[in-house]
């Protein structure tokens, strides 16, 4: 039964159940049974149970924030940020002028609604999203124009939504991990990436910028490797209390195979001594078989889209992976 504020979604096998949660729940409290749910907080929800599929979208949502900015009529774009763009403080405001100018750019306002959208289903915007909020406190022009452009690229992809549907692989779900080598400008701190899939679709993803400098990329890839490690960790905890069994160790794809032999084998221990005790709970994971990492090509990484800007066809392709169309 999760709830949001005065939103509360039911989920059962037993439809007697429901009701009867229902009928308690209004004993106590006014409110209105609004029926199988197609709308939720700006999503909308659609079943398809012959199929055996279920989508959720923010068409409207979307629409909605175009009309608000005037941009209901700009020309679509095919990528949420340009290609190899790296954005900076550099493009911040210098002096007092440049200030006053930005002050007229509902820049934090876009961004916040860009975020709800990267974390609920637009999970192709997360990076972009999350790049542009670590400017909210002082934005450039040159950000304010990477605002717009992810905003021309959802006027192009407005019906975009994730589906879902059960999969042939034998695994419950399956876990994309990726990283960006010293992709900050500012800093020379990592980007990780990793994406969750349960069946055809995404369901949980990230995109962040790791405290930590790496000093190569098996070492980005190993520190983000940890991070969804987590989330594995808690999903399969989530889901055994759901009552599912999940047989055998999860799969985590990587496209560093250097990474990969460092999270197997003790021998690579003198080039990773020198990270944080804690970044090694990776190794035990993998050595109690909880967790098996596999070689997936860079090609074939569905993680690729939270750890970088990519070209057109690339962000399309990352899309098809998490089932985002």
């Amino acid at each position: 039964m999760p709830v949001f504020v005065d939103n509360i979604t039911l989920a059962g096998e037993d439809g007697d159940m429901i009701n009867s949660v229902i009928h308690k729940l209004s004993s106590h409290f006014k409110l209105r049974d609004l029926g199988p749910t197609t709308q939720l907080l700006g999503m909308k929800i659609h079943k398809d149970h012959p199929n055996r599929t279920l989508s959720i979208s923010q068409s409207q949502f979307t629409i909605n924030l175009l009309q608000e900015h005037g941009l209901q009529d700009c020309k679509p774009i095919s990528t949420p940020l340009n290609p190899g763009s790296h954005l900076s403080s550099s493009m911040s405001p210098q002096n007092s002028t440049e200030v006053a100018e930005m002050c007229q750019y509902p820049y934090i306002s876009i961004v916040g609604s860009l975020m709800y959208l990267a974390l609920t289903t637009r999970p192709d915007i997360a990076y972009t999203a999350r790049v542009l909020a670590r400017f909210n406190s002082n934005p450039g022009l040159g950000h304010w124009q990477a605002v717009k452009h992810v905003l021309h690229y959802l006027k192009g992809t407005l019906d975009h939504k994730l589906t879902y549907r059960p999969s042939d692989a034998p695994e419950p779900f399956i876990t994309y991990s990726d990283a960006d080598y010293g992709g900050n400008p500012d800093n020379g701190r990592l980007t990780g990436g990793y994406v969750v899939k349960i069946g055809t679709g995404a369901v949980f993803w990230s995109s962040k910028l790791q405290t930590l400098v790496a000093l190569s990329t098996t070492e980005a890839e190993y520190i983000s490797a940890v991070e969804a490690r987590k989330e594995i960790i808690w999903l399969c905890q989530f889901l055994g209390e759901l009552g599912y069994k999940i047989p055998g160790p999860s799969v985590l794809w990587m496209d560093n195979q250097s990474a990969i032999a460092v999270s197997k084998n003790l021998e690579h221990h003198g080039k990773m001594k020198h990270l944080s005790l804690h970044l090694f709970w990776l190794r035990d994971a993998v050595e109690e078989n909880v967790i098996s990492p596999k070689f997936v090509n860079t090609r074939n990484m569905a993680a690729d889209i939270f750890t970088k800007a990519l070209d057109c066809f690339k962000v399309q392709k990352c899309a098809r992976m998490l089932r985002l169309e």
